[in-house]
């Protein structure tokens, strides 16, 4: 834990310290999305070697699936009504 507080507080430093630099907030965005599909790889990868995971899948499938959809309309709605409340011009 204590590993990830520092790395936290570094990147937290490294930020401040460069926030204005307009190349540094480009390669970090750039990079940033690069590490998400890095995890996300791994991530499949890691659901792919599980027999678990495998042999229940038409469960969890469905529950999964069942999850996104509420999550996906919930977001929507959610992200509506803040537009709608805070941002769209009267």
């Amino acid at each position: 834990m204590i590993t990830v507080l520092l790395l936290m507080s570094a990147g937290i430093i490294i930020g401040w310290i460069f926030h204005s630099k307009e190349k540094f907030l480009k390669a970090t965005g750039y990079l940033t999305n690069w590490a998400i599909y890095a995890l996300l790889f791994m991530l499949g990868l890691s659901v792919g070697t599980n027999e678990k995971i495998l042999n229940n899948f038409g469960k969890i499938g469905f529950q999964a699936i069942t999850l996104t959809l509420f999550a996906v309309i919930g977001s929507i709605l959610f992200a509506w009504l803040t537009y709608t409340l805070f941002f769209k011009k009267r």
